[in-house]
């Protein structure tokens, strides 16, 4: 199934040049996953508290795309130049999930949304982040199959958050989309679970 995360090829490419110069600045790769991963919780955390101020979600998908830039970032810094340890493999992954659940989250506040499925979402994407992960230890690749992976879901948010601040989806709305990326997650994880069962054989 077809994902974002197709495209991250053509995006490096893009970012190559600006990698370079923070490379010879001394930036590292752990230093740009952590950074991310701070200021999507404090991204979050100014959402939870101000959820009535739509206007504010417009950050939302701001912020998803200059993220997405800093995650392919600090996995160029780790393969490119050398930077790549155990730690790091750690941090891109639980930071990825702690930065995602503070960014989804404040969604539950919106008046009209169902709360409970917010949490059901953070909860199915957090797994199927689990099932891609397990891949290596079943004895298949890290997988990534789609068609909600990481990407495809800070797309998903970034929509959601563009619509609550321009007052174009209400919480009617926001609940039915909620539902579609639920399901997608859903089978994400059959997915990733299929395919890495497959490549095992």
């Amino acid at each position: 199934m077809a994902s974002i995360y197709q495209l991250k090829p053509r995006f490096q490419a893009l970012l190559r040049p600006l990698v370079q110069r923070l490379y010879d600045r001394g930036i590292t790769a752990n230093q740009v996953t952590l950074a991310a991963a701070v200021i999507s919780v404090a991204l979050g955390l100014l959402l939870a508290a101000l959820p009535h101020l739509h206007g504010l979600f417009i950050l939302v998908p701001i912020w998803m795309l200059l993220r997405m830039a800093l995650n392919a970032i600090d996995g160029m810094l780790a393969r490119e130049f050398g930077q790549q340890s155990t730690l790091g493999a750690y941090l891109n992954e639980l930071c990825d999930v702690i930065a995602d659940a503070a960014l989804y989250l404040p969604f539950a506040l919106l008046v009209g949304v169902w709360p409970a499925l917010v949490v059901l979402v953070v909860l199915l994407a957090t797994v199927s982040e689990y099932a891609g992960v397990m891949g290596p230890l079943a004895g298949a690749s890290r997988r990534y199959d789609g068609p909600m992976g990481k990407s495809d879901r800070a797309f998903a948010f970034g929509v959601l958050g563009t619509g609550v601040a321009l007052g174009l989806l209400d919480g009617t709305w926001v609940n039915g989309l909620l539902l579609v990326i639920l399901a997608l997650c859903l089978y994400t994880l059959y997915n990733r679970v299929r395919h890495g069962l497959a490549e095992t054989r």
